[in-house]
């Protein structure tokens, strides 16, 4: 089972290759619906890394 701080770091680096390759993402200044659930999942487990420590 991964570590909260190996979660966060996925959490964040799947958020940032999707705002790159995201044709929508890059051409709209609104996120898309998966940019949104990805940024609550990277929010979610930083918030969980925080309460850890």
């Amino acid at each position: 089972m991964p570590s909260q701080g190996d979660a966060l770091q996925q959490a964040h680096s799947d958020y940032q290759q999707h705002m790159q390759t995201c044709r929508q993402c890059r051409a709209d200044t609104v996120p898309c619906a998966v940019a949104k659930h990805l940024l609550r999942l990277y929010n979610n487990a930083r918030r969980s890394a925080a309460r850890a420590d």
